[in-house]
């Protein structure tokens, strides 16, 4: 672990790789594991695993390519304006 505390360094994920961790996370837990086991393999916490499944739990890649389209969009009008 190397740092004070034990904690894990902090490290930032883009929307696709989270969606990606969470369903490597919804297979492995169907399989049987745990969610600390999980989690663990993951290199997350069980209140990041938490605080994504309530962000992102159920997205699509597609859908949220297609929202951050739309955000873009919306962004270039209001510019425009």
């Amino acid at each position: 672990m190397g740092q004070k505390g034990g904690h894990m360094a902090r490290k930032r994920y883009t929307a696709e790789q989270i969606i990606g961790h969470l369903r490597q996370a919804e297979i492995r837990i169907s399989e049987g594991k745990t969610v600390a086991e999980v989690v663990r393999e993951l290199g997350v916490s069980e209140q990041t695993y938490y605080r994504w499944r309530k962000e992102y739990g159920g997205m699509e890649i597609e859908q949220l390519r297609r929202l951050k389209e739309l955000e873009k969009a919306r962004l270039k009008r209001l510019v425009a304006d």
